[in-house]
């Protein structure tokens, strides 16, 4: 059986215009440190104001910088911990 040691929340905040969805996204690691990343969204002008939609798109595409930010970590501390260079993550 497994049994879950720890959790992380990730926080996503919107600021948006009419035509612009911005997106924020914060992980905090048991260790103490923050990752963060950012992600937009434009509307075209000739489609309809659906908010949700751009924050969706800029919301994604800050989660995907957010797990990039941390597959390099995990790189990174392998290749501290075992003094080689480690095989890349693929996602």
């Amino acid at each position: 059986m497994m049994h879950t040691t720890v959790g992380w929340h990730i926080e996503l905040e919107f600021m948006e215009d009419d035509q612009h969805t911005r997106a924020a996204a914060l992980v905090r690691l048991p260790d103490g440190s923050e990752v963060r990343a950012h992600g937009r969204a434009n509307r075209h002008r000739i489609d309809s104001n659906q908010p949700r939609v751009g924050e969706e798109i800029a919301g994604a595409r800050a989660l995907n910088e957010l797990a990039m930010q941390l597959l390099t970590k995990a790189h990174e501390e392998i290749d501290a911990a075992s003094g080689r260079t480690s095989h890349p993550i693929h996602v």
